[in-house]
């Protein structure tokens, strides 16, 4: 993402013009863009007129529209973003309080102005995606004899890239063999030649290579002696960016398991997904000794900040990204409230989990929300448990109930 023009006042008002370089920033501008905001872009509208003998003719036309949000909607894997609402300004073309749905596409700027002013949340989340490292951090490939996904990890989420399928016929003896072989070998290229046209040479980034039995391990065997053959410098020099582990399966699904195996968390040491998969890590084996230093939940995370346990010396929030893209303002504004408190003023850590990664997903069961205390306290949630005893109906004994005349 590249940020063109800023124009934001002390109280945090104003607008900023932001140019989509590449898929990812779509995922940014979802995470970015809210309901009740004010979105200006370019646009293409149908346009009816009519003639001075009353026909009728209807063009497209390329205008400038803004428009006040009212929804959003993302493809995770064509990485569009469609967004929905009212237009706040009259066009000659267009009059206000019209719906209209502006796309959001690579390399148009749209200008952003946030019905709540920008935030500290919104202004991380600006610094983010501007950030010229924050693109893919490592690439990787879940196969088996005949299927292949190639995905990207990024800072935010895993995208599925291409999905490659070829017909490698199966063992049936050794007359059997070079059919099998020659199978193999037609889709380890076809494999290599999918990888080659969306990796860049020229930089050094992991790349994980998965299967079951040793698919993987023949499929780099096969990559190293086609850079050998091919005198490809800049494929060899990557040899030592691969690593190869082992997969249930071949499909998609088996990645997130390949994720937390201990060689491919060294491998991705230094990038966003291993910081945030060992925090959550962190988290959960302080939950499972029940010590009272982790706890998730809205009320019982708001309850420890107010006790100051989340300060410098370890206090740690996580929250996921999710609950920043509530439609309720009131929610929205809670959230950035306990982040702007627990970063700012008590000092202590905040990590704003994707929603797309699995660590994120673990969060998302634990209620969005979850904290690493730096004391311990118990009993966070006995105060809601009394509440919910206090609103149950008082049992009624069946004999207690008469007959009325």
């Amino acid at each position: 993402m590249r940020l063109v023009k800023q124009s934001i006042e002390r109280d945090g008002s104003g607008t900023m013009t932001l140019c989509p370089e590449e898929p990812e920033d779509m995922w940014f501008a979802y995470n970015l863009i809210r309901p009740t905001d004010t979105l200006r872009a370019s646009a293409l509208r149908r346009v009816t007129t009519e003639s001075a003998t009353g026909s009728t003719s209807s063009t497209r036309i390329h205008i400038t529209l803004t428009i006040r949000v009212s929804g959003l909607d993302f493809d995770p894997q064509s990485s569009q973003l469609h967004v929905n609402g009212r237009i706040a300004e009259e066009t000659k073309h267009t009059k206000v309080g019209q719906y209209h749905t502006l796309d959001l596409e690579i390399h148009r700027n749209f200008t952003l102005e946030k019905a709540e002013g920008w935030d500290s949340v919104a202004r991380d989340l600006i610094k983010e995606a501007c950030d010229p490292v924050k693109s893919s951090e490592a690439w990787a490939i879940v196969m088996e004899e005949g299927m292949a996904n190639l995905c990207v990890l990024t800072g935010s989420r895993t995208v599925l890239r291409q999905r490659i399928e070829g017909r490698v016929p199966r063992k049936r003896g050794g007359l059997a063999q070079g059919d099998h072989d020659k199978g193999l070998g037609k889709f380890f290229g076809t494999v290599l030649d999918t990888l080659l046209r969306h990796l860049d040479l020229s930089e050094s980034k992991p790349i994980l290579l998965a299967s079951p039995g040793y698919t993987a391990s023949n499929f780099l065997k096969y990559v190293l002696e086609t850079a050998t053959r091919t005198n490809n410098k800049l494929l060899s020099a990557q040899k030592a960016n691969f690593v190869v582990v082992h997969s249930s399966s071949g499909h998609l699904y088996a990645l997130n398991e390949v994720l937390g195996q201990p060689e491919v968390l060294v491998k991705l040491k230094d990038t966003k997904f291993t910081r945030e998969t060992k925090l959550m890590d962190d988290f959960m084996a302080l939950l499972r000794k029940d010590d009272g230093r982790a706890w998730y939940g809205p009320n019982e995370v708001e309850k420890a900040a107010e006790q100051g346990a989340l300060g410098r010396g370890g206090g740690v929030l996580l929250i996921s990204d999710a609950l920043f893209r509530a439609q309720d303002v009131a929610v929205r504004r809670r959230w950035v409230k306990l982040v702007d408190k627990i970063r700012d003023v008590e000092g202590g850590e905040v990590r704003v989990l994707s929603s797309e990664h699995e660590s994120g997903k673990k969060l998302a069961g634990l209620g969005g929300i979850a904290a690493i205390l730096t004391f311990p306290i118990q009993d966070l949630d006995d105060e809601e448990d009394e509440e919910d005893e206090e609103t149950q109906e008082p049992a009624v004994d069946g004999n207690e109930i008469k007959d009325q005349p």
